[in-house]
């Protein structure tokens, strides 16, 4: 199953001529269709967000401001929320100037970027989710471009609690890597972390000088310490064998070594290409038919209780990257990948 297609964030609104002014602004002279000493149409229709409308009621206030992408549809939101959000007075936009065209709910600010990215944007700001447009991993990529640029934190937004934190993570099976390295060029600890555990397939030696200069030497090296601590962590949990059994008339030590020399070969077939994203079906498939050879009842039993144990303890390992002051075979946990 790929990625969804990106729904449309506007619609066409058909304005009758007596009712357009009370609605929506008409757009700037640089934007009409027609010359500014023509008459008015009998209907006007303009793009209108379907999230950031005059009457969606997402503040306790009607909305004061317009913003045009550059696409124009029309998002009609709030200066005051807007301002908050923003250290650079939105990249400057923002008071708008006395001179800026005004329309019933506010003056209208022409920004150059698109609708798509400036409703990812404008949902992050009132802290509700876009999902329901199904935004692209691309979109979602050039609204951090847009945070930066218009002074916008994008830790804040982008942390576990957020809805774009979700949305990114949604995109993390299609985008691994990409994915890693967005979130790596901006520091983004609490969505590299999970996203990581989606690389454990790839090959390090495949990675571009483009990709590693995208990601940067913290964050690569945290994803080469996941993959070598996984790999050293199986050597090191294949490498006992089964526990023996106190000899018996049939089933002494020097036969049960059979048993100690099979689980020797079997295990360093596995340790000798030992992947990071070895699955415990692999495990239990080189492993389990070692019983097959076996007469000692005790000595299936010693087997399938390894087993059980080797494929208990491979689960917990991490999969995800941690810390770099911490050991790469501490078990899996989210309370321990708060700190860099």
């Amino acid at each position: 199953m790929g990625p969804v297609i990106e729904k449309a964030v506007a619609e066409k609104t058909e304005l009758p001529a007596g009712a357009a002014l009370s609605q929506v602004p008409t757009p700037p002279e640089s934007f009409a269709s027609s010359p500014a000493d023509s008459p008015p149409d009998e209907n006007t229709l303009v793009s209108v967000s379907t999230t950031f409308f005059p009457g969606a009621q997402l503040h306790s206030l009607p909305p004061d401001l317009v913003l045009l992408s550059s696409d124009s549809v029309f998002f009609f939101v709030h200066l005051n929320l807007l301002l908050c959000a923003s250290d650079n007075n939105f990249n400057s936009f923002l008071p708008p100037p006395s001179k800026t065209d005004h329309g019933p709910m506010g003056p209208v600010v022409v920004l150059p970027e698109s609708s798509v990215v400036l409703n990812v944007v404008l949902h992050s700001i009132y802290d509700i989710s876009c999902a329901h447009y199904s935004p692209s991993f691309e979109s979602l990529s050039a609204a951090l471009v847009f945070m930066t640029t218009y002074g916008i934190p994008v830790k804040r937004h982008t942390s576990r609690s957020t809805p774009l934190h979700a949305l990114f993570l949604s995109h993390a099976p299609f985008y691994p890597l990409e994915l890693y390295a967005l979130a790596a060029s901006y520091d983004l600890y609490d969505l590299a972390v999970p996203t990581s555990s989606h690389l454990l397939s790839l090959s390090l030696a495949s990675l571009t000088d483009e990709m590693v200069d995208h990601i940067g030497p913290r964050y690569l090296k945290r994803l080469f310490f996941l993959h070598f601590g996984r790999a050293e962590a199986l050597k090191r949990l294949l490498l006992p064998p089964p526990h023996p059994h106190s000899p018996t008339v049939f089933c002494d030590f020097t036969e049960q070594k059979k048993l100690t020399r099979a689980w020797a070969l079997a295990s360093a077939y596995l340790a000798w290409d030992a992947r990071p994203d070895l699955s415990t079906n692999t495990m239990e498939s080189a492993l389990a038919p070692l019983g097959d050879q076996l007469s000692c009842e005790q000595c299936r039993i010693a087997l399938q209780e390894r087993l059980k144990t080797l494929v208990m303890q491979w689960s917990v390992v991490k999969v995800r990257i941690r810390p770099l002051s911490q050991p790469a075979y501490l078990y899996n946990s989210e309370d321990d990948m708060t700190s860099l």
